[in-house]
C-alpha cells in the first residue's frame, strides 16, 4: 500500500477530530471550560475517553512486544492496577471533590504550606512532560520509519506536524473537546487491536478455538512468577507497583484527574473510575495475546522478528504478512493511541502551570485566557524539543522507561499526598523542596549499589521505596498539625487533635 493512501487516512482521521472539537468548542473557549469542560462531563463519556488515553501509543506497540521478554507477567501489574483504581475512587476522588479543586495540587498549598504546593506541582511537570513526550516519541518514530522517511521528510518536521496537529484541535477548549475526542480515540484503538487480531487469526488459518489453544498453549503464555524474588518480575513486586503505579499516575496525576473532575458530580467520577478499572484489564490482556500471536506467527512462516521489541507489531503489520488491509487498521490504531494521550497531558500541562505555577485565576479573565493560549503554545514547542532528545538518547523499551521515569519523579508527590492525608503534623515547609529532591537521589543511589553488590534488581518499586524515603524525610521535619477550624474533623478528612 502506498504512502498517498496511508498520508490520506491521516488527513482523514485529523479532519474528524477537527469537527469534534469545532462542535464541542465553538460556542465555549473560555478557562472554565477549558480546565474541567465546566463540570458537565457525562461520566461514560469520560471513562471511554481515559482508556484510550491511559493505553497511548506504547501500549500499543510496547506491550505486545514485552511478551518475547517477559512472557504474560505484564499481567500481574495490570491486576495491581485494577485495585489502585479502586483506593482512588474511595479516598482521592472524594477529597478533590471536597475541596472543589480545578488543580489537585491545590491540596498541598493548603495542608502543608506554598513549597510543598509548587514542588509537587513542579514534579508533575516534569514527570508529565518527559513521559507524555516518550510516549508520543515512539508513534512520532514509527509514523516516519514507515510513511514519511520514504519522501525524504526529516523527522524533526514529522515531530513539529504531530504536535501542531494536537495543538490545533486543542487550543480553544482544552478538556471540553478532550473528553469528546479521546472516546472517538478509544473506540478506534479497541477497534483496531480486535480487527489485527482477527486479520492475524485468518492468516493462521485458525478458528476461534484454534486461537484459543495457540495462545494457552505458549510458552510465553505464563502469566505468575512467585519463585525467584530477585527477579523484577516477581508477582509482590510487579502486584504492588501496579497498585502504586497507578496511584501516582492515576490519582496524583492532574492529566487523568482533571478528566475525573469534570464530571457533574462525585458520584459520577467514581463510576467513571470504577468502569474504566474495570475495562483496562481485559484490554491489556487483548494486547498481550496479540503479542503470542505474532511470536507464534513468525515461528510458523520462518520470519526472523526484529532485535527491538517496538518493531514486532510495526513490522507485521507494514510488511504485508498479514495483508495490504492491516495497513489501514494499524495507522488508525497507532495514531488513535498516541494522541489520546498526547492531547490531554497538553491539556493537563497547560493547566497545571497556568494555575499552580503562574496562578492565573486571581488575574482578569481576558487576561488569563491570554496567558494560557500563549502557555498552551510554549509547552507544544517544548514536546517537540523533548522527543528530539529521545530520539537522540533512547535505547530501551520506551514502556519501560516511562514506568522507571514514573519510579524516580513520582515518588516525591506519593510520599506528599500519603503525608498529608494519613498524618496529622505538618512539616516544616521551607525544607520540604529539599526532601523531596534527595529522596529521588537516595533511590537511584540504592539501585546503582544493588546491582553493583547483590543479585536484586530493584523494579518498579523503586517508586514505593521513593514515596516512603519522602514520607520519612517528611516525618523528621514535623510539628504537631493544630488544625483551628472549630469542627471535629477538618477539611482534609483528619479527626482535629
Amino acid at each position: 500500500m502506498n504512502g498517498q493512501i496511508i498520508l490520506f487516512i491521516i488527513a482523514a482521521y485529523f479532519g474528524l477530530l477537527l469537527l469534534i472539537a469545532w462542535l464541542t468548542g465553538n460556542k465555549d473557549s473560555n478557562n472554565d471550560a477549558f480546565f474541567l469542560g465546566n463540570r458537565k462531563s457525562p461520566w461514560y463519556i469520560v471513562a471511554i475517553g481515559m482508556i484510550g488515553t491511559s493505553l497511548s501509543g506504547v501500549t500499543f506497540v510496547s506491550v505486545p512486544g514485552l511478551v518475547r521478554q517477559i512472557d504474560m507477567t505484564y499481567m500481574q501489574m495490570v491486576f495491581g492496577f485494577f485495585v489502585g483504581y479502586i483506593i482512588i475512587a474511595r479516598i482521592l476522588l472524594p477529597l478533590y471533590y471536597k475541596l472543589k479543586l480545578t488543580s489537585i495540587y491545590t491540596y498541598l498549598d493548603e495542608r502543608i504550606g506554598r513549597n510543598s504546593y509548587k514542588t509537587g506541582a513542579s514534579f508533575f511537570l516534569l514527570s508529565k512532560i518527559v513521559g507524555a513526550a516518550a510516549r508520543l516519541y515512539l508513534v512520532v518514530l514509527i509514523l516516519q520509519k514507515y510513511v514519511f522517511e520514504q519522501w525524504g521528510i526529516p523527522f524533526v518536521v514529522t515531530a513539529i506536524l504531530s504536535i501542531l496537529l494536537v495543538w490545533l484541535y486543542t487550543f480553544r477548549s482544552g478538556i471540553k473537546t478532550i473528553i469528546w475526542t479521546d472516546t472517538f480515540q478509544a473506540i478506534c484503538l479497541v477497534g483496531m487491536l480486535v480487527l489485527i487480531i482477527w486479520q492475524i487469526k485468518n492468516r493462521m488459518g485458525l478458528d476461534t478455538s484454534g486461537i484459543v489453544q495457540t495462545i494457552t498453549e505458549s510458552r510465553h503464555f505464563r502469566i505468575f512468577e512467585f519463585k525467584d524474588w530477585s527477579s523484577t518480575q516477581h508477582f509482590v513486586k510487579q502486584f504492588f507497583s501496579g497498585i502504586f503505579v497507578t496511584i501516582v499516575m492515576t490519582g496524583l496525576d492532574q492529566d487523568m484527574m482533571q478528566k475525573n473532575l469534570s464530571c457533574k458530580n462525585l458520584k459520577d467520577a467514581q463510576k467513571n473510575m470504577y468502569s474504566y478499572g474495570f475495562a483496562f484489564t481485559p484490554i491489556n490482556f487483548l494486547f498481550l495475546c496479540l503479542g503470542i500471536l505474532l511470536i507464534t506467527a513468525a515461528s510458523q512462516w520462518q520470519i526472523e522478528l526484529p532485535v527491538s521489541g517496538d518493531d514486532i507489531l510495526p513490522m507485521f503489520c507494514t510488511s504485508g504478512l498479514l495483508g495490504d488491509s492491516i495497513i489501514i487498521f494499524f495507522t488508525i490504531g497507532i495514531i488513535a493511541a498516541a494522541f489520546s494521550s498526547a492531547d490531554s497531558a497538553l491539556t493537563a500541562l497547560t493547566t497545571s502551570f497556568c494555575i499552580d505555577i503562574l496562578g492565573i485565576e486571581r488575574k482578569e479573565a481576558t487576561e488569563a485566557k491570554r496567558i494560557r493560549m500563549k502557555v498552551h503554545l510554549l509547552i507544544s514547542l517544548l514536546f517537540v524539543f523533548i522527543i528530539l532528545a529521545f530520539k537522540a538518547v533512547n535505547n530501551r523499551s520506551v514502556i519501560d522507561a516511562i514506568y522507571m521515569i514514573a519510579s524516580y519523579t513520582y515518588g516525591p508527590l506519593l510520599g506528599l499526598f500519603a503525608f498529608g492525608l494519613f498524618t496529622k503534623q505538618k512539616p516544616v515547609d521551607h525544607f520540604v523542596p529539599y526532601i523531596c529532591i534527595a529522596s529521588p537521589l537516595i533511590c537511584f543511589t540504592i539501585d546503582y549499589f544493588a546491582k553493583q553488590l547483590t543479585d536484586y534488581r530493584f523494579g518498579y518499586e523503586l517508586l514505593m521505596l521513593n514515596g516512603a524515603l519522602t514520607f520519612i524525610g517528611l516525618w523528621c521535619i514535623s510539628r504537631t498539625f493544630v488544625n483551628k477550624i472549630p469542627n471535629k474533623i477538618n477539611r482534609y478528612g483528619n479527626k482535629k487533635s
